[in-house]
């Protein structure tokens, strides 16, 4: 795609316009591939033979861990959009799919910990996983407190977007620290070399629910996207206005005098 095509999406008239087409439909995709997953996770699909029931937390830990991971990808890169290139939406990207994010990851943070419990016989233990997956929390909430932290709004995005990119280090952290060390967690059963190595009677519902979150992203990304581009339009209307200098009393008082030396010319 070039340039000027990149840009010509991005405009923000553009996008509020494809959003207004695009939130009915992702707002069913949400509603139905939730019913669907939740009915498939809790009702259609086994138990585990060692986990037995306590399994049934996987579908919504897992699905929750991997939006937190792409919705904080999707933080970071549109921050080095607006860095690098000032792309027109990418700082309201940033911003609107950054508690997204957060909220994805406090999730997976406390599911994991329910289904730790009866697993590892412990909510916490400070694996490499664990720890890198929590900083991923504090990167959220950094970002969140840099945005407001400063009366000028741009000043404040602009620092929010520098720790962003700094932290997309934490993604390839989280996703190879079973690899690179010794954790709790057992290695990836689903994006592998090879193939799943989970049961398909697990991994249906497990990827219905993947798809859900991810709809739910997408639909409240794409809705807080369009608050914040109406919201910065009302606010440049209300400065217009504000700033609309009204004719001076002394070029009106003039104006006047012009027009009865005009009047008595013409009598």
């Amino acid at each position: 795609m070039s340039g000027s095509a990149f840009h010509r999406f991005a405009n923000p008239g553009r996008f509020l316009r494809l959003a207004s087409k695009l939130l009915p439909w992702l707002a069913a995709a949400t509603a139905l591939s939730f019913a669907v997953g939740l009915y498939f996770a809790l009702f259609a699909s086994p138990p585990d033979y060692q986990q037995k029931d306590t399994v049934r937390i996987m579908y919504i830990h897992v699905p929750a861990a991997w939006i937190a991971m792409f919705a904080y990808g999707w933080v970071g890169l549109s921050s080095a959009a607006a860095l690098i290139w000032r792309h027109p939406l990418a700082d309201v990207a940033a911003e609107a799919a950054s508690p997204v994010g957060a909220v994805f990851t406090f999730v997976a943070l406390v599911s994991g910990s329910l289904w730790g419990r009866p697993m590892w016989g412990t909510y916490w233990a400070w694996d490499a996983r664990l720890t890198s997956f929590l900083l991923l929390l504090f990167l959220y909430l950094g970002h969140l407190a840099l945005l407001n932290a400063f009366d000028d709004r741009q000043r404040g995005r602009r620092v929010a977007a520098v720790l962003a990119v700094v932290g997309l280090i934490d993604l390839p952290i989280i996703k190879f620290a079973v690899d690179w060390w010794n954790t709790l967690h057992q290695p990836a059963s689903v994006l592998k070399m090879g193939g799943p190595s989970i049961d398909a009677s697990m991994l249906r519902p497990l990827l219905i629910m993947a798809l859900a979150c991810q709809c739910y992203f997408f639909l409240v990304t794409f809705m807080r996207m369009r608050a914040l581009l109406l919201e910065a339009r009302q606010r440049t209307l209300a400065y217009r206005r504000t700033t609309a200098r009204p004719r001076a009393p002394a070029t009106m008082m003039a104006d006047g005098m012009t027009g009865g030396t005009a009047g008595g010319t013409g009598t």
